[in-house]
């Protein structure tokens, strides 16, 4: 599983540490292989988790530099059905955009209260800085226009929010019900009384977990 956090925010393992632990501990001692990467760079910027001239190659860094690491040092199965990407927050939109563009690679995703598009928080700045102006093109990397244009019948997705998240709820909720139209099997839970926080992503988890333990050959 690649996982990536949220923004501002730094690859730091220490949050889902104990979904981890408590997973093994129900599966005799088998837990997935989380490598935590960093897509940020910066902690105060949103990369967009794209290849751009602002933010660098980050897209690159994830699914070539991060990946062709993982094959050579990780005792990891090889085929996309053992493979997970996920993210919390600005990870979570990271994680869904990935999964969209590269099917071949992952077979599961977990978007853990993400954001709906990159850039969403500053968009009109993304908009002209990155972009250029072209909402055309912006739009192009969109998760709800990918979904929109292509089918992915064999894609497993678990989108997560807090029940108290007002702010990422509605649109993760909506996001989930277009890519179930677009063929992927899709779970969608709210974890109760919670908001945008660190216990939000540790009940997704561990929703998400038990939803993907049989597909990862650990249920």
């Amino acid at each position: 599983m690649l996982m990536m956090m949220g923004q501002p925010g730094d690859p730091d393992a220490g949050p889902i540490a104990s979904v981890l632990d408590a997973f093994a501990a129900a599966h005799n001692g088998l837990a997935p292989i989380v490598l935590v990467a960093d897509q940020l760079g910066d902690p105060d910027v949103d990369s967009l988790c794209l290849d751009t001239a602002e933010y660098g190659r980050v897209e690159t860094y994830l699914e070539e530099d991060v990946l062709t690491w993982a094959r050579g040092n990780l005792n990891i199965e090889a085929g996309r059905e053992s493979w997970t990407v996920a993210g919390f927050s600005n990870g979570g939109q990271c994680a869904l955009s990935l999964a969209l563009r590269y099917p071949e690679v992952w077979g599961s995703l977990i978007d853990a209260s993400g954001t709906v598009y990159a850039g969403l928080e500053t968009e009109p700045e993304v908009l002209a800085d990155v972009f250029g102006g072209d909402q055309a093109a912006y739009d192009a990397t969109k998760p709800a226009t990918l979904l929109g244009r292509s089918r992915y019948p064999d894609t497993t997705a678990v989108f997560t929010v807090g029940s108290e998240d007002s702010v990422m709820e509605p649109g993760l909720k909506d996001l989930s019900g277009t890519a179930r139209a677009a063929g992927v099997a899709v779970t969608y839970y709210e974890v109760p009384g919670e908001g945008h926080s660190f216990e939000a992503l540790g009940g997704g988890l561990t929703e998400a977990f038990g939803v993907l333990a049989s597909r990862l050959g650990l249920g």
